[in-house]
């Protein structure tokens, strides 16, 4: 007859679910895993397929019981590294959505607003067209897979572990997070720039042809030549966001490096 101790039962336990938390932690917080169109339950069930294949490589995990107050502490600890590293990526994403805030400012079409079920508020309509350009291109990229992929290294530079991590993962996280309104600005530069010589030259025309209704001219134009530049930038876009992603990455790893203190 098979009989399984109590001890064994919270060691099979704390196997699982220590990383299932970490996992769920990314799961919630990083871009395109978090989109509201996705449900919880699919959400849940692939937390639970990525920890059953990540537990069977994991090296040997200290033996506390998921249930004692120290195992909280270490669940508390797993969930707060996986919302970390999904916030890491999350701020590659977020200087898209600013560039797309810039360009439509600028286009006049900050007042065109579509309610966007990630964010839960309204976002303009060229944020909610870069948005999803960048969640396909991202797909397209294997960037789901590379995700799970730093997820997956995560546990070797951070065992699961009763040590806390080191407070420089946030210092990491701020400095990386400093470089989000450059890194938009950036992105919306080209259509930014010729939209203010746009603006100029029709404040020329406007001091040089006093009846010459700007307002009734103006929108038109700078709404034409926005989408105009927006188009003729589209083949360029690609490069731009894969070195985006790429900065992401590189970010969630530094975060973990300043995490283990190497």
């Amino acid at each position: 007859m098979i009989s399984i101790t109590s001890a064994q039962l919270d060691a099979w336990l704390a196997l699982f679910i220590f990383p299932l938390t970490r996992i769920l932690g990314l799961l919630a917080t990083a871009p395109v895993f978090n989109n509201g169109a996705l449900p919880v339950r699919n959400r849940l069930i692939l937390g639970l397929a990525v920890a059953l294949a990540v537990t069977t490589s994991l090296p040997a995990t200290t033996q506390v019981p998921a249930g004692s107050w120290l195992g909280f502490m270490v669940i508390f600890e797993q969930i707060l590294i996986g919302v970390l590293l999904g916030f890491a990526l999350r701020i590659a994403f977020a200087a898209v959505d600013i560039a797309g805030e810039l360009i439509g400012l600028q286009m006049g079409l900050s007042f065109a607003v579509f309610f966007d079920p990630t964010s839960g508020g309204q976002t303009p309509v060229i944020t909610e067209f870069l948005g999803l350009l960048t969640a396909l291109i991202f797909l397209g990229l294997n960037g789901h897979l590379l995700t799970l992929s730093v997820l997956a290294e995560s546990f070797d530079l951070l065992p699961i572990s009763t040590t806390p991590f080191h407070a420089a993962a946030f210092s990491t996280m701020l400095a990386w997070a400093a470089t989000l309104f450059s890194t938009g600005l950036l992105l919306a530069l080209p259509l930014i720039t010729t939209l203010l010589i746009t603006n100029i030259a029709l404040g020329v025309l406007a001091r040089i042809a006093q009846q010459l209704n700007l307002f009734a001219v103006g929108f038109p134009v700078t709404l034409a030549i926005g989408f105009l530049v927006l188009m003729l930038s589209l083949p360029f876009i690609g490069a731009a966001l894969e070195g985006i992603f790429s900065q992401g990455f590189y970010a969630m790893r530094a975060v973990m490096r300043a995490a283990a203190g190497t």
